[in-house]
């Protein structure tokens, strides 16, 4: 479904990423790890068009995006939940929605109903602005409103940051309903170790810019991975 390779990206004459290669096979939920700083949000960010590369390739579904805006991508396929609980603060959850659903050209009317079945906690806050939201609310905010463009693949980037542990759990129930009963492909930037093992079903590890470690998921449980994600 997705596959990078030697993707270089830099910010001015600051190189963040050295020809970083990543696997995405349809189906299948893959989470990239490492400390902060190390570069995950940056891949995340060209994967979707957001930063330019400035080498490498990133293939879509057999499709080369690598020069595509971000726009094109959505409509490809790829939904994206930036790290932040990013929502239009001013407008209410319902307008989000609609808005971000009327954007993506997206023509099945179904797609809110199934976004807020994953999230019934919205439901009571249709008519609230976002911005009112707690930061948890929020973060379901942003996934329902990936969600309503039908994507291909979820991608999302760190989920559960500054979440409270009963909507971490909300938020972990959704994505493996999406991954193992819909089949969505999933591609992750997590920092929670145990949220991670019990999701992934493959893992790549960053470390200044490169792939130091990848395996299947039933590895993360592996000391040397834990050093390696260790502050």
């Amino acid at each position: 479904m997705l596959e990078v390779t030697g993707l270089e990206v830099a910010y001015g004459r600051a190189q963040v990423l050295f020809g970083v290669d990543l696997a995405v096979p349809a189906g299948s939920l893959a989470c990239v790890m490492g400390r902060n700083g190390v570069g995950k949000t940056t891949l995340l960010n060209a994967v979707m068009g957001v930063l330019p590369a400035r080498g490498g390739r990133v293939v879509f579904d057999g499709r080369d995006v690598t020069r595509m805006p971000t726009h094109r991508r959505v409509r490809l396929g790829m939904g994206y939940v930036p790290q932040g609980h990013e929502t239009f603060a001013q407008l209410t959850v319902a307008d989000n929605l609609r808005v971000t659903w009327e954007a993506s050209g997206a023509k099945d009317r179904g797609a809110v109903d199934e976004a807020l079945d994953l999230f019934p906690r919205l439901r009571p806050f249709l008519k609230r602005r976002a911005g009112f939201l707690s930061g948890g609310q929020q973060q379901q905010l942003a996934i329902a409103r990936a969600l309503v463009t039908r994507p291909r693949m979820l991608i999302l980037d760190e989920p559960t940051e500054g979440i409270q542990p009963s909507i971490v759990t909300e938020i972990e129930d959704a994505i493996e309903l999406l991954h193992r009963e819909r089949g969505l492909a999933v591609l992750l930037v997590e920092q929670y170790l145990d949220f991670a093992m019990r999701l992934a079903d493959r893992f790549t590890v960053l470390d200044a810019g490169v792939v130091v470690h990848e395996g299947p998921g039933r590895d993360l449980a592996d000391e040397r991975v834990r050093g390696l994600l260790a502050v």
